[in-house]
């Protein structure tokens, strides 16, 4: 079973509220990474990993969060098609944490947990 597969499994096992709280903070680390990391890949890894968690999230969430969800997980795609040359632009990494920290607050809203 690959890391992917376990993480999978072990995700689904947690009621929706707390897979939206782990996606939020998830994005959360991206919104900060973006501005701080000096490592690209940090980046690249959070955001393949939240992509996989919209995947695994949105089917089960209200219709209204799950088209959110969809669109948010468009984005995050074309972010991880441009971020080897993004990332070297600091406007651009801002861009993206300002973007993360909007979608994590808007999955923490769709949690119900805040």
């Amino acid at each position: 079973m690959t890391n992917k597969e376990k993480l999978r499994e072990r995700f689904l096992r947690d009621p929706l509220p707390r897979r939206l709280g782990g996606l939020a903070a998830t994005l959360g680390r991206i919104s900060s990474s973006a501005r701080k990391s000096d490592d690209p890949s940090i980046v690249a890894n959070l955001l393949d990993e939240a992509k996989h968690l919209i995947e695994w999230t949105a089917a089960d969430a209200e219709p209204e969060a799950a088209a959110e969800l969809v669109q948010i997980q468009t984005l995050i795609t074309l972010w991880q098609k441009t971020w080897a040359e993004a990332s070297q632009n600091p406007k651009q990494r801002l861009l993206l944490s300002v973007q993360a920290k909007d979608w994590s607050d808007k999955a923490v809203d769709f949690s119900g947990l805040a």
